[in-house]
C-alpha cells in the first residue's frame, strides 16, 4: 500500500533512508558520505522546506519512501529509498510511478553520478539525463545543495 507519510512516520522514514543509503558507501565521494547519511535534523529540515514523503507499506511496516517537492515550475523527486533487504522487487518503481502521476509539471531527479544503479533505475522508468551544463543550472536553481554535490551529481528529467 502506498500512502502519504505523517508526523508519526518520521522515525521510519529516517530508518529506511539510512538503511538504504549504505549502498552509497564506497561509490560516492568520501567527503559526501557519512553515517547517518541523513541526520534527523536534515530530514526535519527537508520536510519543513516542503518535501512530502510517501511510503510503501508491506506487512504493516514502511519498506520504501520517496519525497515529492513542487519548486517553481517543476516537481522534484527527492530521497527515494527502499530497505536494502527488499530492493529489486518493484517497490521503488511503484512509488516513483505514483508520485509522477501526481503532477503535470516536468519532473526532475538529482542523484549521484557514481550511483550507476540509481541512474539506470530512473532511466528504466522513463527519465533521461540532461546535459552537464543543464544539470549545473538545474541543481543551482531548484535544489539547495553544496557545490561539491553539484559537481558530482546528475539530473534526470521526465516531461517537458
Amino acid at each position: 500500500m502506498i500512502r502519504r507519510c505523517e508526523e508519526r512516520d518520521f522515525d521510519s522514514i529516517f530508518e529506511v533512508i539510512n538503511d538504504a543509503a549504505r549502498a552509497y558507501k564506497g561509490f560516492i565521494p568520501e567527503d559526501r558520505y557519512h553515517e547517518p547519511y541523513m541526520p534527523a535534523e536534515e530530514l526535519r529540515r527537508q520536510i519543513d522546506e516542503g518535501v512530502a514523503f510517501w511510503a510503501y507499506e508491506l506487512d504493516g511496516g514502511i519498506v520504501g519512501v520517496m519525497g515529492i517537492q513542487h519548486v517553481g515550475d517543476v516537481t522534484l523527486i527527492r530521497h527515494a529509498y527502499v530497505r536494502t533487504a527488499l530492493r529489486n522487487k518493484g517497490i521503488g518503481g511503484t512509488l516513483l510511478g505514483h508520485l509522477v502521476s501526481m503532477t503535470t509539471r516536468p519532473v526532475l531527479i538529482g542523484t549521484w553520478a557514481d550511483a550507476t544503479w540509481a541512474v539506470r533505475f530512473y532511466e528504466k522508468n522513463g527519465f533521461a539525463k540532461v546535459t552537464p551544463e543543464e544539470k549545473d543550472r538545474l541543481l543551482r536553481k531548484y535544489w539547495r545543495i553544496p557545490e561539491r554535490q553539484v559537481e558530482t551529481s546528475v539530473v534526470l528529467r521526465k516531461g517537458n
